[in-house]
């Protein structure tokens, strides 16, 4: 098939009509200067965006965090450039010259260059219209240079003619943003398991060491310090299935439906040609919505994506509470496990070291938590064929599953590793214990049991010693009811003990 001829696209001029302003980065340094339908803009020479990114910068100056800020939206956004190009070459509407330069224009961005030129906030308005434009301008100028053009000659390669062919913000922004979380999602599920892991090794190697259980933060019966840690890290087992289950919220995407929902502008046979060779580059197995103009204004995926997020992050501050909790003292505190200490704690109390990592844990979650109800109000508040809120969106999804994955390894590294068990102190607590004495009452009698606990409560006796002491049962007895493994439930009780009679008080 022969190429199509090309015919340079006048580019309309308003600027008298509209009064410049000189974007402030190109201030006292060489430019070059673009225009679209609003007027003239001076653009740095070197920048690799145009005068639609210049806009941008000029508009939203909110956050002054720029897109780049997340690694996995850039190369989730040149990933779906490049399926276009391919997908445009395929169906005839893109010449095999331009295809390629754009295709390899985005492996470069792919591969991790140019990120430092995705410049536009990400607090934008326009449902993502800057950083689709954002996109295109640098796609296009890396595609200009090589094949040995300026920057801003779009006569050869347009930004919008042919970067965004067949496409529209509508639906390659939302795919981009899916596309993004679903590798974020790989980093953080990797996170994750890995600080379960730790939790684990942490459940065997505390496996016999013997501790008083607390409901409602008053003492109840024993456990082993290895099964509190290896509830934790069941805890973890169980939101990394659930988080991993939340892929095929990911996997459903808009692409080909252009502005609404329609398709229009693009090729009838364009989004499946698109999605297509969008698996193949990104490894995902995406599938295009059955019903493009429900998907194109719906936000309900990243709705339930974000509560994944949320669940699995407040879980994990419920985690960090108990460890703040049994490490609480030194002195004055619980004081049954060691955290690692990172740091000096206090500019006034000599010696004092503060559970620092837990802390900025619990911080990551409520930041998580609000972040959710953001990308509630946003989802709620798009209306009839599109939602304009999802930059807001993907930047909440986004860092909290950054910040999410980050915590998981601090924690681990810089805390969970660490932790050694004060088993001095916990032994004593067990066996000073009220809670212990459940453990003989199928023996002794509730009454009995009782009055033995008001006792050891009154004396701080030893529990072990009081039974013996009233002639309740055996020295080898009690001391193998009271055993670790028996406490704890790891060892079953498998022979009966006569259970003396109910009305005896152990204390006449």
């Amino acid at each position: 098939m022969d190429e199509p001829k090309t015919h340079p696209i006048p580019v309309i001029d308003a600027s008298q009509n509209v009064s410049d302003v000189p974007t402030p980065t190109a201030e006292g340094g060489p430019v070059r200067t673009e225009s679209d339908s609003l007027g003239s803009r001076e653009i740095p020479a070197d920048a690799y965006w145009g005068v639609h990114t210049s806009r941008a910068l000029e508009n939203f100056q909110i956050a002054k965090r720029p897109i780049s800020v997340y690694p996995d939206l850039i190369v989730a956004l040149a990933s779906v450039k490049q399926a276009a190009a391919r997908a445009n070459l395929e169906i005839g509407v893109l010449d095999k010259h331009k295809a390629a330069l754009i295709d390899q224009a985005c492996q470069l961005i792919i591969d991790g260059k140019f990120h430092d030129q995705f410049v536009v906030g990400v607090m934008q308005g326009g449902a993502g219209t800057s950083t689709n434009m954002n996109a295109n301008e640098v796609i296009a100028n890396v595609a200009l240079e090589l094949d040995g053009h300026g920057k801003g000659e779009y006569q050869y390669i347009s930004p919008i003619d042919d970067v965004n062919r067949s496409q529209s913000t509508n639906d390659t922004y939302p795919t981009a943003i899916k596309i993004a979380l679903t590798f974020a999602l790989g980093h953080l599920l990797d996170q994750l398991a890995q600080l379960r892991d730790s939790f684990a090794r942490k459940g065997e190697e505390f496996r016999h060491v013997l501790k008083v259980g607390r409901t409602q933060l008053q003492d109840a019966v024993p456990m082993t310090l290895g099964q509190e840690f290896h509830g934790f890290a069941t805890t973890l087992t169980e939101d990394h299935a659930r988080l991993t289950e939340t892929k095929w919220l990911l996997a459903e995407i808009n692409l080909g439906a252009t502005a609404i929902g329609t398709g229009i502008t693009a090729d009838p046979g364009y989004a499946a040609a698109a999605v297509r060779h969008l698996n193949v580059i990104t490894g995902l197995n995406l599938e295009t919505a059955p019903d493009l103009i429900e998907s194109t204004s719906d936000a309900g995926a990243f709705m339930s994506f974000s509560g994944s997020l949320k669940r699995s992050a407040i879980k994990l501050s419920k985690i960090c509470n108990d460890l703040r909790l049994l490490s609480s003292g030194p002195q004055a505190g619980l004081g049954e496990i060691n955290l690692p200490p990172r740091q000096a704690g206090s500019s006034i109390m000599p010696g004092k070291v503060n559970p620092v990592i837990p802390e900025v844990v619990n911080q990551v979650a409520f930041s998580v938590a609000g972040a959710d109800v953001t990308v509630t109000m946003a989802a709620e508040g798009g209306q009839l064929q599109l939602n304009a809120f999802e930059p807001v969106i993907a930047h909440s999804l986004l860092q909290s599953i950054t910040w999410m994955t980050q915590a998981f390894h601090t924690l681990r590294v810089n805390c969970v590793d660490g932790i050694t068990a004060n088993e001095e102190r916990l032994g004593a607590m067990v066996g000073s214990s009220v809670g212990v004495i459940t453990a003989l009452m199928p023996h002794i009698g509730y009454a009995a049991a009782a009055a033995l606990a008001k006792t050891a409560l009154l004396t701080g006796g030893n529990v072990a010693d009081l039974v013996v002491e009233a002639k309740l049962m055996s020295r080898e007895d009690v001391t193998r009811l009271l055993s670790p493994a028996r406490l704890s439930g790891l060892e079953a009780i498998t022979t009966a003990i006569p259970i003396i009679d109910a009305g005896t008080d152990p204390t006449a």
